[in-house]
């Protein structure tokens, strides 16, 4: 069962705080301008938790912006479209961060951008419209799990009795301030989406989680739900990993989602602030989802920005427009917590990327013996042993593993960080939560 104890969190939030560095928060959304040197677009097919895309264009094709380039028939799945106006030049596989190869799409940009003749907005009446039209609109959730969202929108409403939207706007990740510029730029949108979804849903309440260190986008929020008594902003905790599905879940609304459940077995339904204004925009503009905001920071950038860019922009041409002061030996696509390292130039951002960090002369420690500290136990908020995960890892012991519950492993860092025998818990957890998944999967 899944528990979160107040206790628990009381300590946990008084003695594990990361440094926000949000250098970003207030600086406006910059667009990239597309006809300015930015290089090829590389679009993957696998941009999302579920299968990855078929293209529907060959090379040599021409493509406007917004035009359908790649789908599949399975239902845990989104599909992908161009993001620029251009030429389809290469079909060819790229190494992804996780190590795998990915199938990608190459397009090179033309100076006369247009878009899709296709274009215009879906007609939505009834909860099977807005399933329809966010499955085509391409939107997977923007908090970074990257869960299509039609799918979550699609839940049973016989076996789930959902009576509660909850929109997760804790950024807690340091540096990214992408969907705070949302609160401060888009404001309109978040609530506009949250209505259509609410009506539509037959959802009766919402609450939207935002962090206390963020005091602009309550009050801002706050006063513009002045007269939505259905509608409440909830200021949490500045503690990592606020911003977890769970964790808000259960600081908002007090519920508990148990091992195995998913949120709506709790009567709630969670989105990401960006997906709920995206939702809005779409349903207006009939717009799909192509461009994304990212955060540019770093120990090496000279000025911090929130830029909205084409998606499958490569890390080479963003390079050119990010303001650095020296040669980063690591680039991080994400947080620094749950990110992930990135070293070829043609890594493209995804969907479900929030931000791109440069750094340079970052310490490197060297692991040593676990000290019985009991620290990680305290600062993993859903109190599991990730000790013991380790252990039971490095035996193979698989039963152990079960019984330790390391599927609800969320991997948020926080263990691996915490560590004062730097030791890469978090890493184990991940290797131990695949070693278990392949021996079922083969079983």
């Amino acid at each position: 069962m899944y528990i979160v104890r107040q206790g628990v969190r009381k300590i946990y939030a008084k003695k594990f705080q990361l440094p926000h560095k949000k250098s970003a928060a207030d600086i406006r959304t910059k667009k990239i301008d597309i006809q300015s040197n930015i290089g090829n677009i590389i679009i993957k097919m696998s941009q999302c938790i579920g299968a990855s895309c078929i293209p529907v264009v060959s090379v040599g094709d021409k493509v406007r912006t917004g035009q359908l380039i790649a789908d599949s028939d399975a239902f845990v799945c989104a599909p992908i479209y161009s993001s620029v106006t251009g030429t389809v030049v290469e079909e060819r596989e790229i190494l992804g961060i996780n190590g795998n190869l990915d199938k990608a799409l190459v397009i090179k940009p033309e100076q006369n951008q247009v878009m899709c003749e296709s274009i215009s907005p879906p007609k939505i009446e009834t909860r099977a419209d807005l399933i329809k039209a966010v499955r085509k609109s391409g939107l997977v959730g923007l908090g970074g799990a990257g869960f299509p969202t039609h799918v979550k929108l699609a839940y049973d409403t016989e076996k789930y009795n959902v009576d509660m939207l909850v929109i997760n706007g804790a950024e807690c990740e340091p540096y990214i301030t992408t969907d705070y510029r949302e609160f401060m730029e888009c404001s309109a949108d978040i609530i506009k989406g949250m209505k259509l979804i609410m009506k539509l849903c037959g959802i009766p309440r919402a609450v939207i989680g935002i962090e206390k260190n963020r005091p602009q986008a309550i009050k801002l929020m706050r006063g513009l739900l002045e007269s939505e008594p259905n509608i409440k902003v909830k200021p949490v905790g500045t503690n990592f990993p606020q911003g977890a599905e769970k964790v808000l879940i259960y600081n908002t609304t007090r519920r508990i989602v148990r091992e195995g459940e998913l949120p709506m077995a709790a009567g709630c339904l969670i989105l990401n602030v960006s997906s709920a204004a995206f939702i809005a925009r779409y349903a207006e503009t009939g717009i799909p989802l192509i461009t994304r905001r990212i955060t540019i920071d770093g120990n090496i950038v000279n000025k911090p920005a929130n830029l909205l860019v084409p998606i499958g922009m490569t890390l080479g041409g963003l390079m050119k427009k990010a303001d650095l002061r020296l040669a980063p030996d690591r680039i991080i696509f994400g947080g620094p917590m749950m990110g992930e390292s990135v070293y070829e130039p043609d890594t493209p951002i995804v969907k479900t990327t929030g931000a791109v960090l440069f750094f340079k002369d970052l310490p490197v420690y060297k692991a040593t013996s676990c000290i019985r500290c009991g620290k990680c136990l305290r600062a993993c908020s859903l109190n599991l042993v990730p000790t013991e995960f380790e252990k039971a890892f490095e035996m193979r012991d698989l039963k152990r593993l079960k019984q330790l519950r390391v599927s609800m492993c969320m991997e948020c860092g926080a263990c691996s960080y915490i560590c004062p025998a730097k030791r890469n818990l978090t890493e184990r957890n991940k290797l131990a939560k695949e070693l278990l998944k392949n021996k079922e999967k083969n079983a």
